[in-house]
């Protein structure tokens, strides 16, 4: 299958933003779903230091060729400094799953 599928993972300091910026994403066609997982809680090194703080994360499902246009409107919204953007590759799934990603979002660009 010639198709390629990521996911990207993102984390926000609020559920408020992520849904914010999650439907945006969803909008402009750059990704089929996407999951929110509110009240997270992280614990993370930051200017030398380790923080905690609660915070929600992002699972965007889009193509391959649509992540770097999400990570640049992910960029263009986010408050973090330094935002948490990871892109996973999917190797294989579910082919009618694949399809329908291909469907829901604009050819790449």
């Amino acid at each position: 299958m010639s198709e390629k599928v990521v996911f990207i993972y993102v984390t926000f300091p609020s559920e408020e933003e992520a849904k914010k910026i999650g439907k945006i994403l969803l909008e402009e066609r750059l990704c089929a779903c996407i999951n929110l997982y509110s009240q997270v809680k992280s614990f993370y090194w930051w200017e030398g230091k380790i923080e905690e703080a609660t915070e929600s994360i992002l699972i965007v499902k889009t193509r391959k060729a649509l992540a770097k246009k999400v990570e640049e409107t992910i960029l263009k919204y986010h408050s973090y400094t330094v935002p948490c953007i990871m892109v996973f590759s999917a190797e294989e799934g579910f082919k009618p799953f694949i399809e329908w990603i291909y469907r829901e979002t604009k050819e790449d660009l």
